[in-house]
């Protein structure tokens, strides 16, 4: 199960990764050419939002069943000075969580909005510093903190 999981986990990420840059560029787009927000946008936002989500809860389940969490909360005095360890264990899933709240934030805040500029303006912000820290925390193949292939497959 575990081994699935971090495969679809790493699959995924490039939907979250896509879905975020579409709806910072629609966002700026609409902001820069004064658009109306349709119903298109407001898919666009909707539809990111969820798949973050989705991400989410994949990453979740995958914390609650990993081999190296488990070593981590079973072993935190030592767990905590490894590098890789604690990037998995606490930095990694924490940022994430905070990515994702600040997309929800993002998400909720241009649905209250009443103006259309204010709509795309909420999008662009919140889901840009949400891209950052998505981006900043990937373990990609060449991150100095825990090296992972770009597509991890069975």
């Amino acid at each position: 199960m575990y081994s699935i999981l971090l495969s679809i986990h790493s699959f995924f990420r490039w939907f979250v990764i896509a879905s975020l840059l579409v709806a910072i560029l629609n966002a700026v787009i609409g902001l820069r050419n004064k658009k109306q927000f349709t119903r298109l946008d407001n898919s666009i936002r909707h539809w990111t939002a969820t798949i973050a989500h989705i991400q989410m809860m994949i990453g979740i389940t995958l914390y609650v069943v990993s081999p190296v969490i488990r070593y981590f909360l079973d072993n935190y005095k030592e767990a905590v000075h490894e590098r890789e360890i604690r990037f998995f264990g606490m930095e990694h899933s924490v940022m994430m969580l905070i990515a994702i709240t600040l997309i929800t934030i993002g998400s909720i805040k241009a649905k209250q909005k009443a103006t259309d500029s204010d709509k795309f303006n909420a999008i662009a912000i919140w889901y840009s510093l949400a891209f950052l820290i998505i981006l900043l925390m990937i373990p990609w193949s060449f991150s100095p903190f825990a090296s992972r292939p770009l597509l991890r497959l069975l």
